[in-house]
C-alpha cells in the first residue's frame, strides 16, 4: 500500500495511491495517525479495498501533496549513519547511533515552497531514507521484533541551517527546527511495497545540478537495528519519524561550500518512494 494525504495545511485527508491515481479515504478512516497505526490501521485498509474495491473518490489533481503521516510525537534523526557523509563531515562513524531531535512541527508536504529562516546563510539539503513507526513500541528483544513495529517508508528533506547548527553553540536541534524543515512523501510505502530495502539509490539535485547520490546499502545502522535501539531508550509511539542520515553531497561538505537561496529549486528521489520538489523562498 502507498499513503497520502493531501488537502490545505491544517485540513488534510488521508488517501491511497493505487496505479498512480490518489484516492479519497476519508470516508473510511479519519486520518494516518497513531489511533490507525495501532489499531491494525494497514491490515483493515488492505482487507476494505480488497472487497470493496478501489471505488474510492478520486482527489483532484490540483490537490495540494500534504506530509504522508500527520504530525508526529517524535521526529528522530540519525547522525552520520553514511560513511561517506562522515568521511565530508570530517568525521569518523560512531560506534553507536547518534541520535538527536527535531520539532515535529517542521513537517511539511513534498511539494511545498520552503521559506528560508531570517538571517540564514547556510540553508543546506539532505536527502533520508525515513522510517515511520507502526506501533507503540519499548523494549523491543530484537530486530525482528523491531521490523514487525515498521509501518513503511518514505522520502524525508532533512533541511538545516548549518550556521545556526554548528555555530551558534547548543545542540544540533536548533538548526534542524526551523518551519518548513521536514517534507516528508510523497507516499508512505508500506513494508511490503519494499523489495530491496538496503539497495535503494537515492539522489538529490538543486537546479538540475547533481549534489548528492547514495544507496541504502551504505547505511552503517540499518532501520530494524535502530527501532530495536531506540526502543532500548525511550517509547516509541505509533506514526513517530526516524530519519536514517544522509549520504555525501551536502552543501556543508563542498569545496568550496554551497547553501541554498531563494529561488533555488531542489529534487530528491529513492527508488520506490518516488520524489520531491521544493522551490525555496
Amino acid at each position: 500500500m502507498k499513503l497520502i494525504r493531501f488537502g490545505k495545511k491544517g485540513s488534510e485527508k488521508p488517501g491511497v495511491l493505487v496505479d498512480g491515481k490518489r484516492l479519497d479515504c476519508s470516508s473510511w478512516f479519519n486520518d494516518w495517525d497513531s489511533l490507525f497505526f495501532n489499531s491494525g490501521g494497514i491490515g483493515k485498509l488492505k482487507t476494505m479495498i480488497g472487497e470493496k474495491g478501489t471505488g474510492l473518490p478520486l482527489v483532484p489533481e490540483n490537490e495540494r501533496w500534504a506530509s504522508c503521516v500527520p504530525r508526529p510525537g517524535m521526529i528522530i534523526c540519525i547522525g552520520l549513519n553514511y560513511s561517506d557523509h562522515a568521511r565530508e563531515s570530517g568525521m569518523e562513524l560512531p560506534g553507536e547511533p547518534i541520535i538527536f531531535m527535531k520539532a515535529t512541527n517542521t513537517l511539511h508536504g513534498p511539494f511545498d515552497e520552503v521559506e528560508i529562516p531570517r538571517q540564514s546563510r547556510k540553508t543546506d539539503w539532505e536527502v533520508e531514507l525515513a522510517v515511520v513507526v507502526g506501533r507503540d513500541s519499548l523494549y523491543l528483544e530484537n530486530e525482528t521484533e523491531a521490523r514487525e513495529a515498521i509501518a513503511g517508508f518514505s522520502i524525508l528533506n532533512d533541511l538545516s541551517e548549518r550556521e545556526f547548527q554548528l555555530e551558534r553553540g547548543g545542540q544540533w536541534v536548533k538548526g534542524k527546527s526551523c518551519p518548513g524543515f521536514s517534507p516528508l512523501g510523497p507516499y508512505l510505502a508500506t513494508r511490503d511495497e519494499i523489495t530491496n530495502l538496503f539497495d535503494l539509490n537515492m539522489e538529490l539535485s538543486v537546479n538540475g545540478e547533481l549534489m548528492q547520490k547514495g544507496n541504502t546499502g551504505n547505511m552503517a545502522f540499518k532501520p530494524d537495528f535502530l527501532v530495536y535501539y531506540l526502543s532500548r531508550f525511550m517509547k516509541l509511539e505509533a506514526g513517530d519519524i526516524i530519519a536514517t542520515g544522509t549520504p555525501a553531497g551536502v552543501g556543508l561538505g563542498h569545496s568550496p561550500q554551497k547553501f541554498l537561496a531563494p529561488g533555488d529549486v531542489v529534487e530528491l528521489s529513492i527508488d520506490q518512494l518516488g520524489n520531491q520538489k521544493q522551490k525555496f523562498v
